[in-house]
């Protein structure tokens, strides 16, 4: 059975301003359309169905005709945390005991279709309207309040640990599998000062830089950085890399085994600074990109 219909879709920019949107937290998960009939279906944003992989939300009662749009998530202390999603996301029949040590939350925030009627020409104001007018009672189904303060929500969404907010336009309608300017992404962006400590080949000389941080313990891998790296820079890093190659790794724990593949190993002595989205639990860096190599360092 194909899924009910696309999810609309966010473009990333600078936080609106104005009093025309609304504003919520921006949730990382993975996006997922529930649909109920004579029971309930999960639709992931592929059009891929992923009812089976979730069952702590199969017992969820909607009215007939109903399709609601959100996020799936596991949180850890209130905060959404990929890397324990990633256990769950790709197993269609999991066990119990999963289940039990890392339950799912449905982030619910929108409501293209309700008992039968298609919502999607209605305003979002109207649409959330409806969705919270559904007053929904489920242990694992949430639906986040938002917000008319842009500047504040953001603030805070960066004290709690979330990773960012989305505006959404009041008057605009629900579009199936657009990625309309009407939504607007804004995600919160740190930087940190890393060591090289080795390279990996790609379609370039320098496909990714391997760099950690240094602690008691030694060198603490952060993770392999691929973006930013322009031509210039590129050329750049080689003449500093290149001659402190050393035949093993300074990392205080070996690289994963995809990250260090073809690596070449370099004496710790070069720092750039990264910028990145979040922190994994572990202390890697989600989505590091390049900023600059730090001179004075």
């Amino acid at each position: 059975m194909p899924a009910p219909m696309a999810p609309m879709l966010a473009t990333t920019g600078p936080l609106p301003t104005g009093g025309n949107w609304a504003f919520e937290a921006k949730w990382d998960g993975v996006r997922c359309l529930a649909a109920f009939d004579s029971r309930l279906r999960l639709w992931a944003r592929s059009g891929t169905e992923i009812t089976l992989r979730y069952p702590e939300i199969s017992d969820l009662v909607l009215p007939p005709g109903t399709i609601l749009d959100g996020e799936i998530v596991v949180l850890d202390n209130g905060v959404p945390r990929f890397e324990l999603l990633a256990s769950r996301m790709h197993n269609d029949r999991p066990p119990a005991a999963l289940v039990g040590r890392l339950p799912v939350t449905f982030m619910v925030f929108d409501a293209p279709r309700l008992a039968g009627e298609d919502l999607c020409p209605v305003p979002y104001a109207g649409r959330r309207d409806r969705l919270d007018a559904l007053a929904l009672e489920h242990p694992h189904v949430l639906v986040p309040p938002t917000f008319d303060d842009g500047a504040a929500t953001f603030a805070a969404s960066g004290e709690l640990g979330l990773e960012g907010v989305i505006a959404k336009r009041l008057s605009s309608g629900y579009q199936p599998g657009v990625r309309s300017a009407d939504w607007v992404k804004h995600k919160h962006e740190y930087t940190m000062d890393c060591v090289v400590g080795g390279w990996r080949p790609g379609a370039r000389r320098i496909g990714a830089l391997l760099v950690g941080s240094p602690t008691d313990e030694g060198l603490l891998y952060r993770g392999r950085v691929g973006g930013g790296i322009s031509a210039a820079t590129e050329r750049h890093l080689l003449a500093l890399l290149e001659p402190l190659e050393q035949p093993t790794s300074p990392f205080a724990e070996l690289p994963p085994a995809e990250d260090r593949r073809g690596a070449h190993w370099v004496a710790p002595l070069v720092t750039v600074e990264v910028a990145y989205g979040e922190e994994t639990l572990a202390g890697r860096l989600r989505f590091p990109r390049l900023r600059k190599v730090v001179e004075d360092a």
